[in-house]
């Protein structure tokens, strides 16, 4: 008992109880390092320092494997994972017994300062990823929006957004139209940017929507350079027709929203998709599945051998629709999004897929509105800005609804938040897994804790949140990025320029056989036949 009272034990205190305080020294009205909110040059630690920690005796879950083990950090990379780590005193260290040690989530779709609707959505760069790191986020992809339909000026655009980040981060290239300078600027984002990943629109006539002629040459380009098609699938014109049908009936409250675009018009849409992606022989993503309708298909597809991926968000899941008749159009508007959140029944459905393999990952579509910004549709809701939070609430919501209740295991857990994100756009082990030689992203979770969702307590812009009054079991207590410590008793720690863009390069491992599939595919046409010409 002697070795308690050491200097070297000590100084192990003191470094720990000085780590506590800078994070308790932390006002609640200013939990951010940004000038917006009350911070300024004294804010946090230069990003350039390194930071020494271990946490002990904790379970680290990887997607496949689980184990107690101690995990050493050192200058933002996971240096060793296993029992009983002896360190110097120099070292922070986190006590993790009875809890999981997990890879930081992963969040594949966000949208964050986008100018959509005439407005604008209320998290920047620097809030959204601060409360992503609250909720044991630590990295996000999001979606560059061109510019006139420019590639390469959206991507500028994008690049001076997300200089305030405080998180890892990288970019999906979304495509609104298509000729030859659109088709040399995507090679340009794979060979040259790290962008592996070109979301097409089936849906929104009139502005981003692209037709099937179109999106068949942009899957060839896909294919062309081992960057994955994303689909955001609704059948636009049939939208647009169910829109004109419901403001003919004078339906123009929130609930004219979900009528306009049924589940049929989802499901359609992703059939299409998959069939001309299975046309061209490229793999196809589809963003966030919100019906039984396109998850049939996409499981019809898997089953048959095509290589698609299903992408639900987190409001599908837990979520229904009866919220859109609610006599209030502030409560009503708020749950507005596209595809819609869709009747009782649909979310069941959408787990009960997770939990068996036919969706892969959780994304959350984040693209928040405030009210004043949702009632710009008071009086016609086509004009209701789309979009709804989760950045933030994913981690915790998927625990307490698939794995408290027992649909998935803890492994799978990482594997449909963090790992699956990571293998598909490319960038595992680096993300994705609490490994030697992977980033520190690292999140702690108490199983045994309890959380409560609420606009006073979130950490969004936003001032209100569809998750409102949602308790739960297991909570993240601790989240690390990048090897620092930026979320700790229920304080963040963050300041912005302190994120890295993260470049995902091509043919991930979805592109692994296309070339000989192609190959069978024409041997087997036994074309073209060599014919005698007739003579006379």
């Amino acid at each position: 008992m002697a070795s308690s009272s050491s200097p070297q034990r000590l100084l192990h205190m003191l470094s720990l109880i000085l780590l506590l305080f800078a994070f308790c020294s932390i006002s609640e009205s200013s939990q951010f390092c940004d000038a917006g909110f009350g911070y300024g040059e004294s804010c946090g630690v230069s990003s350039s320092s390194s930071t020494k920690l271990l946490i002990k005796g904790g379970t680290v879950v990887n997607a496949h494997e689980m184990e107690v083990a101690d995990v050493y950090v050192e200058d933002g990379i996971i240096v060793a994972v296993r029992p009983n780590i002896k360190v110097g005193d120099d070292v922070i260290v986190l006590d993790a017994t009875g809890k999981f040690v997990m890879p930081g989530g992963i969040d594949p779709h966000t949208h964050l300062d986008m100018e959509f609707m005439g407005s604008g959505t209320i998290d920047d760069f620097f809030s959204g990823q601060a409360a992503a790191l609250a909720g044991g986020t630590t990295m996000h992809i999001d979606f560059v929006i061109p510019v006139n339909g420019s590639l390469l000026s959206g991507l500028e655009a994008y690049e001076k957004k997300s200089k305030k980040s405080c998180m890892d981060y990288g970019f999906h290239m979304a495509i609104t139209k298509w000729d030859e300078v659109v088709s040399k600027e995507m090679e340009i984002m794979v060979n040259e940017k790290g962008i592996n990943s070109f979301k097409f629109f089936m849906a929104y006539k009139g502005s981003f929507m692209i037709n099937d002629e179109l999106l068949l040459q942009a899957f060839k380009k896909c294919k062309s350079l081992g960057a994955l098609a994303m689909v955001h699938a609704e059948n636009g014109d049939a939208v647009y027709e169910g829109q004109r049908r419901m403001i003919e009936l004078g339906i123009t409250g929130p609930e004219g929203h979900a009528l306009s675009r049924p589940p049929v018009l989802e499901g359609e849409a992703t059939a299409r998709a998959i069939k001309l992606a299975g046309f061209v022989n490229t793999p196809l993503y589809v963003v966030h599945v919100m019906s039984i309708d396109a998850m049939e298909e996409i499981s019809r597809a898997r089953k048959s051998g095509l290589k698609v991926i299903g992408e639900p968000v987190v409001s599908g899941l837990v979520l229904n629709d009866s919220w859109l008749w609610d006599p209030d159009f502030i409560t009503a508007a708020k749950y507005v999004m596209s595809p819609p959140i869709r009747a009782a029944g649909h979310g069941k459905a959408l787990q009960a897929a997770l939990s068996m393999g036919t969706l892969q990952l959780v994304g959350t579509d984040h693209c928040t509105f405030n009210s004043t910004q949702k009632a710009l549709g008071i009086d016609d809701f086509q004009k209701i800005p789309n979009g709804v939070n989760g950045i933030e609430e994913r981690m915790h919501l998927v625990w307490d609804t698939m794995v408290e209740s027992g649909q998935i295991s803890v492994t799978d857990y990482v594997r449909v938040t963090s790992t699956e994100c990571a293998r598909i756009f490319n960038i595992y082990p680096r993300k994705g897994a609490i490994r030697a030689g992977s980033d520190a992203d690292i999140i702690i979770l108490n199983p045994n804790s309890s959380f409560e969702i609420s606009a006073k307590s979130h950490h969004s812009r936003s001032d209100t949140n569809v998750y409102e009054g949602w308790r739960g079991k297991g909570k993240v207590e601790v989240t690390i990025s990048g090897g620092r410590v930026v979320w700790l008793n229920d304080e963040l720690k963050v300041f912005p320029g302190s994120g890295k863009y993260v470049e995902m390069r091509p043919f991930s491992y979805l592109f692994n056989g296309i070339g000989k599939a192609d190959a069978k595919y024409l041997s087997s046409l036994k074309a073209p036949v060599k014919r005698f010409r007739a003579t006379t």
